[in-house]
């Protein structure tokens, strides 16, 4: 049975063979949950991969019922002349039956709670951004110069909007100023929560120690992956966060451009803006005590020299980290920046 969810019409699609439809059905929200109730044996669900998606696979999977997710692009290119709910329904029959087509996991309650908790953290902190930028935007118009660094500036922005040049808004920025506190407070909590949650976790524990990992990082890649084991190595599990290069080749000429940016865009910047805190780590260790450099460090200080800053820490780096973490996690084993998979030539 294919299903169009939405959020308060459901289109259902029965068929008993491929490519052949017995019965179309246009339910509400409770007589939807009383349909997959009232099914007698279990029967094979396919949904695409959106919202409350994850909700209703848990519910048909404890029922006894095999539930398939596919990702929405995947099913567009099956969907024939307009887009109607009717239309997706035959096009998520149709694309179910393409076995190379991989569904999407159905995601636990628990992995769901943990995503949302990082994107409340994300949300505050981009709003906490938007008002610091806007504070900065007025005291420079009043000509009033600002420290650079995000925490300096709200150490000092107490005094520095009580300048006599911002005198008649003086009361409206401490409530700006007021709101940025409050964010903080809530992004620190964020912070606190997840500690709690993955205290007793190995495997958030062992990915810390990966250099340029941090708590945020490995609980938001076991959250988003769930299992590692379906992906074979560490280069799927790249590709699939998006860190690897868009190929455009054809007959003998092969051409490879930026990464494909495709994937979890949260995870992917978490993973670029650690790899950005490991380089500049190596490159300090290289000009401090070179001699303590890990393999790992070496290439990423050889690599930034070659290629430059950006590509070898947003890019080269990061794309390793991913890898380096599959590894970690699937192995059951610790991070050791001088592990050396095979022997060496």
């Amino acid at each position: 049975m294919a299903v169009d969810l939405a959020k308060s019409v459901y289109q259902v699609a029965e068929s008993v063979r491929f490519g052949q439809v017995v019965q179309r059905k246009r339910l509400n929200r409770e007589a939807f949950r009383r349909y997959i109730q009232e099914q007698a044996e279990p029967v094979e669900w396919v949904m695409e991969a959106c919202g409350t998606a994850h909700y209703w696979g848990r519910l048909a999977q404890s029922l006894g019922h095999q539930v398939k997710l596919l990702h929405p692009r995947y099913v567009r290119p099956y969907r024939r002349r307009n887009k109607t709910d009717r239309n997706d329904c035959d096009a998520m029959l149709e694309a179910a039956r393409c076995t190379d087509i991989h569904p999407v996991p159905v995601k636990s309650h628990e992995q769901q709670q943990l995503q949302q908790l990082h994107g409340l953290r994300e949300t505050w902190k981009k709003s906490r951004t938007q008002r610091i930028n806007l504070l900065r935007g007025m005291l420079r118009e009043a000509g009033i110069e600002a420290p650079t660094s995000t925490a300096a500036f709200i150490r000092a922005a107490s005094e520095l909007v009580e300048q006599p040049e911002l005198a008649s808004l003086s009361r409206l920025l401490h409530i700006v100023l007021a709101e940025i506190n409050l964010y903080e407070q809530c992004m620190a909590e964020c912070e606190q929560q997840l500690k709690r949650w993955h205290a007793d976790d190995e495997i958030v524990r062992k990915l810390d120690e990966v250099s340029g990992i941090g708590l945020l990082t490995a609980s938001a890649l076991t959250a988003a992956v769930g299992k590692p084991e379906r992906f074979a190595n560490g280069r799927q599990l790249s590709a699939w966060l998006g860190m690897t290069p868009r190929e455009f080749s054809s007959g003998n000429s092969r051409k490879l451009g930026h990464i494909s940016r495709q994937g979890n865009v949260y995870v992917r910047t978490l993973f670029i803006h650690g790899s950005r805190a490991a380089l500049l780590a190596a490159q300090r260790c290289q000009a401090r005590t070179p001699e303590k450099l890990t393999q790992l460090q070496r290439w990423a200080v050889q690599t930034a020299a070659r290629i430059g800053h950006n590509k070898a820490a947003a890019v080269a780096l990061a794309n390793k980290l991913v890898r380096i973490c599959w590894a970690v996690w699937c192995h059951e084993r610790r991070f050791n920046g001088n592990w050396q998979s095979g022997k060496p030539a």
